[in-house]
């Protein structure tokens, strides 16, 4: 059936267009605290948000709208994270570190959201395009410190390994062993030693030696 095209503007309404489009954004984010994404429905959306269907429709075209859009604003904390290194570091250890620990953070504190777009992201076409351009725009990040890194201070860095690949495989190990700890898989579950473990793996790869 198709969804209703109507104003979220209902006559006696006391909330404004912004406060519609969070209250929906905020219902999702509050059910996926205890609900799995593939199991909710537009209309556990609506209950939550205390909105009408047309409302949420005027929004957003799916459920996999909304979740994008919460993506989009925790993600955006994880590349603020990865400034320090990307901006050409003095101390790499330290920057390194530093942006790993804060993506730990980020996914411990939006565990639900973040396992909910790795678990969904190949079902829905426009939450594959996004998360592989923001896995994509780590990378590309990656990348372009990598190849600075060999052009400023002579990195060996995987020798005769493409830069892209290399970057490529950093940041998806990264992606799939914080969701390892987000869903609870042992011995990830040990924040600290994941931090050290993946500090390891980075140093080891991109400044061996250091």
């Amino acid at each position: 059936m198709a969804p209703e095209a109507t104003s979220p503007r209902r006559p006696g309404s006391r909330r404004d267009d912004a406060q519609v489009r969070e209250a929906i954004l905020t219902a999702t984010r509050h059910l996926l605290d205890s609900r799995r994404f593939d199991e909710l429905s537009v209309a556990d959306i609506l209950g939550e948000a205390a909105v009408a269907r047309g409302s949420f429709y005027f929004y957003f075209a799916s459920k996999h709208q909304v979740l994008a859009e919460l993506i989009r604003r925790a993600v955006a904390r994880g590349q603020e994270a990865a400034e320090p290194w990307l901006a050409s570091p003095d101390d790499p250890r330290a920057t390194v570190r530093h942006g790993i620990r804060e993506g730990a953070k980020l996914w411990r504190q939006e565990a639900p959201l973040l396992r909910a777009i790795v678990e969904n992201w190949r079902s829905d076409a426009e939450l594959s395009a996004l998360w592989l351009d923001l896995m994509g725009a780590f990378t590309t990040a990656t990348a372009d410190r990598i190849t600075a890194d060999r052009d400023a201070i002579g990195s060996t860095a995987a020798p005769g390994v493409d830069d892209a690949t290399l970057a490529a495989t950093l940041t998806w190990l990264g992606e799939r062993l914080y969701y390892l700890a987000a869903i609870g898989v042992e011995p990830f579950t040990d924040e600290e030693a994941l931090v050290e473990v993946l500090t390891l793996m980075w140093m080891s790869t991109l400044y061996p030696g250091k």
